[in-house]
């Protein structure tokens, strides 16, 4: 389960934010903050795993307010300024939406929570483990979830990628090195620029090739030194 506060002054945004995450079933509201010195004063009590944070607040900025937190959460900015966007990355934070959003993108930013060690930073019992160890994709006009210890690897067709599973091949209008982003970078490695596959479902692999099930997955060779590191 992901615990997440809301820090923004404005009402209307606290809404949609707790709305979309209303929506998902591994997000858990914690509490509604209206300026940064509140959200203090509960994070110097409290522990949350997600901060979805607004920049242009009173009293004290929402980067300001980021650099005095010694050990951060995980961060999302919701801001309609797309001018901090550089100094928000250089803070790690995990996402940056401009107002207004839609769902769609608020997903995105969620499956990049889901897919960094959110899990095993702040979350660490059997409970909440398997609520983030899934991943909402979307096909056509349908939000699919999916547990990602059951996706087997994933292929590029173009602005496309194929989500192959251990039950169905998912289609999603996504470039690959997007969707790498969604996925939790020790469980998926990269072997060729239109591969990257589940390290635990390699069955075997020959030459320039990998086994998974009934699959073959070639290995690039600019990728070549990947897979090595996997045979040491």
């Amino acid at each position: 389960m992901i615990r997440y506060i809301i820090i923004d002054d404005e009402h209307i945004a606290h809404d949609i934010i707790k709305g979309y995450c209303d929506m998902l079933p591994n997000m858990k509201h914690m509490a509604d903050c209206y300026d940064a010195i509140e959200a203090l004063d509960y994070l110097s009590n409290q522990s949350v795993d997600l901060i979805f944070l607004d920049l242009n607040m009173p009293k004290l900025k929402g980067f300001e307010f980021l650099k005095t937190l010694k050990s951060p959460p995980k961060v999302i900015v919701t801001t309609a300024y797309s001018e901090f966007a550089i100094e928000g990355y250089e803070l790690n934070i995990i996402d940056y939406l401009l107002k207004p959003f839609g769902f769609e993108r608020f997903l995105k930013a969620i499956n990049k929570v889901i897919g960094s060690d959110i899990n095993s930073k702040h979350l660490s019992t059997p409970d909440q483990e398997s609520t983030t160890n899934q991943i909402f994709l979307r096909q056509n006009k349908s939000y699919i979830q999916i547990d990602i210890p059951s996706i087997l690897f994933i292929e590029a067709s173009g602005n496309y990628t194929k989500v192959v599973t251990t039950n169905d091949t998912i289609t999603i209008r996504e470039k690959i090195s997007e969707m790498l982003m969604s996925l939790p970078a020790d469980v998926f490695l990269q072997v060729h620029k239109s591969f990257a596959v589940a390290k635990t479902h390699i069955t075997s692999i020959e030459g320039n090739r990998i086994h998974i099930q009934d699959y073959i997955v070639p290995i690039g060779k600019v990728y070549k030194m990947n897979v090595n590191e996997l045979l040491k």
